[in-house]
């Protein structure tokens, strides 16, 4: 629908750019309020992509701006042809003020957008901490992608360039349609049950079966329940090695110690003040460094004890163990005069 609404929008540029408007007057004015829609269309969309969902009605609301505007543009559309292009080849005759009031609008709506999408990717990525052990299929960049295009778009709005301005529209269709075919189903991942989690409303399983989009309601328990969730907690990390499973996630380990994921997941913080994903993994380094001194362990590569530890890709490993050790696993094996391969 968004690309949709884009190729409309650049149809109009192209009558207005090449002067084929004067053989098309009735769709003067048409143009105006579209770039009020690429705004919200852009953050719908991110919403949708990491499936916080937004409520149709919802929807409207965000497109209030652009209908609003063809509500006051209405006295325009009833010009006669001639005087349609009488306003567009005179600078704007009497609407130059109320031209110039949307141009504002367009870009405090591109500013405000942009921010509310970077806004709603981190908070994901925060939310997706207190959840997963590795995030590495969780993949972001997708999303980032879109809203520095649409950033740039928008920058070039500012300076009021139109052959810049549509110069990148077309580029950015181009990349996104490319990266949206070859990367489809970029953030599809196997989610943990999400019952009992606030936030969520019954009868849409989509939303129901994603933690990510949800934050855990407060739950008052006292400091003995804390202590024993902690002491059991702390018996399967260093007896039964739960760590070294790679797709751990707070929903399987609460299940194992027949807790609610909520109250784990603030034991955790309490005690250890690190979320789900920074405490698996401080335990899967320190396991890295237990099985790496061994002499039987030599003959291994370094990602082999990283996959033996828990760890799931080279990447997650290098920048979780220089987080922690501040150094990397090369240098901490020649530190302890190590020759793994």
């Amino acid at each position: 629908v968004w690309f949709l609404v884009i190729g409309i929008h650049l149809i109009f540029f192209l009558l207005f750019f090449s002067g084929g408007y004067v053989r098309f007057p009735h769709f003067l004015g048409l143009e105006i309020p579209l770039p009020l829609i690429h705004g919200p269309m852009l953050y719908l969309y991110i919403r949708c992509l990491i499936n916080q969902y937004i409520h149709k009605k919802i929807w409207l609301l965000h497109l209030a701006p652009p209908l609003i505007i063809y509500v006051i543009l209405l006295n325009f559309f009833l010009l006669s042809p001639q005087e349609k292009i009488y306003v567009y080849q005179h600078d704007g005759g009497t609407y130059k003020m109320l031209r110039g009031s949307i141009n504002i609008l367009i870009v405090l709506s591109g500013i405000l957008y942009v921010t509310l999408s970077i806004l709603a990717i981190r908070k994901y990525k925060r939310l997706i901490s207190e959840l997963y052990s590795n995030t590495e299929k969780i993949n972001l960049d997708w999303g980032y992608y879109l809203i520095t295009s649409i950033a740039l778009i928008w920058i070039a709005v500012i300076f009021k360039y139109d052959i810049l301005i549509f110069s990148l529209v077309v580029l950015f269709i181009l990349l996104t349609t490319y990266f949206g075919i070859s990367r489809v189903g970029i953030l599809n991942v196997t989610l943990p049950k999400t019952d009992g989690i606030e936030g969520v409303s019954e009868g849409e399983p989509e939303a129901e079966n994603n933690p990510v989009t949800a934050k855990y309601q407060k739950t008052f328990v006292n400091k003995d329940t804390i202590q024993n969730i902690y002491k059991q907690l702390i018996y399967q990390m260093e007896n039964e090695k739960i760590y070294t499973d790679p797709e751990l996630n707070l929903n399987q380990v609460a299940e194992l110690l027949d807790v609610h994921p909520n109250i784990l997941s603030q034991t955790i913080n309490s005690l250890e003040n690190k979320n789900f994903y920074d405490y698996i993994n401080r335990h899967r380094i320190e396991e890295f460094k237990r099985i790496a001194v061994l002499p039987e362990n030599q003959k291994f590569t370094i990602f082999a004890l990283a996959l033996e530890s828990g760890f799931n890709s080279k990447t997650s490993f290098n920048r979780n163990f220089k987080k922690y050790m501040h150094c990397s696993p090369r240098e901490f094996l020649k530190d302890k005069n190590l020759t793994a391969e």
